[in-house]
């Protein structure tokens, strides 16, 4: 067959820039942010589209979908893949956001961290209690290999942990105003996750698993 005209099946993978990853997934975070709080009611005024919402996180929830579809969009352009927990985030968020604008009712979209991060910690102790991984940790592990206790308590970690922020999501967005539980979402939820990966090092390290001493010991 000409190279030419292989078809895309064929065509190796391409490696997506590591600041590129970083916009597709930090991007449609700062629209939401910034429509919001700077060009949500300009857009309310001057868009006929928003005429009948009344606060600027119905335009943020619109423009947040949208470019959520396009980070999507790219990235499989380049990558013939999609990283399958963004992936599940983006569909939580269009439904949700569907749901917000076709009702009129931004509860939607603030209760959508909350289902998100439950629905992750329920796969997590679903398969602490029958012993089978989720497809989380499948994921960890081709980044990380821990022996079988290191990764028990990883999991049940990070399931206490997505239960965490799902929680702390449902008083944040109860009590406080858009501006706060979006500033929350944008650059609280992130910092949070980085912190507690970064204290989960010395189990990561005291749990790894030697790969060269593992392979001489299968020998």
């Amino acid at each position: 067959m000409n190279p030419f005209f292989k078809s895309d099946r064929q065509k190796p993978k391409d490696q997506i820039i590591p600041f590129l990853q970083i916009i597709l997934e930090i991007g449609p975070l700062l629209i939401f942010f910034l429509v919001n709080f700077r060009f949500g009611r300009w857009l309310l005024h001057h868009v006929r589209l928003f005429s009948s919402f009344e606060k600027p996180i119905y335009p943020a929830t619109a423009l947040f979908m949208i470019s959520i579809v396009l980070a999507f969009g790219i990235s499989w352009r380049i990558t013939r893949q999609l990283p399958l927990i963004p992936l599940i985030s983006g569909i939580f968020i269009l439904l949700f956001g569907s749901l917000t604008l076709w009702l009129n009712n931004d509860t939607f979209i603030k209760m959508k961290p909350t289902f998100f991060h439950l629905s992750l910690a329920c796969l997590l102790f679903g398969g602490l209690i029958f012993n089978k991984k989720s497809f989380i940790l499948n994921r960890l592990e081709t980044a990380i290999k821990l022996d079988p206790e290191g990764l028990r308590k990883l999991t049940k970690r990070l399931a206490y942990f997505f239960l965490s922020l799902g929680l702390l999501n449902e008083i944040i967005w109860r009590n406080f105003n858009d501006e706060f539980w979006t500033t929350f979402k944008v650059f609280g939820t992130m910092p949070l996750t980085i912190v507690f990966m970064l204290a989960q090092a010395p189990l990561i390290m005291r749990h790894a698993v030697d790969h060269k001493k593992s392979d001489f010991e299968s020998c």
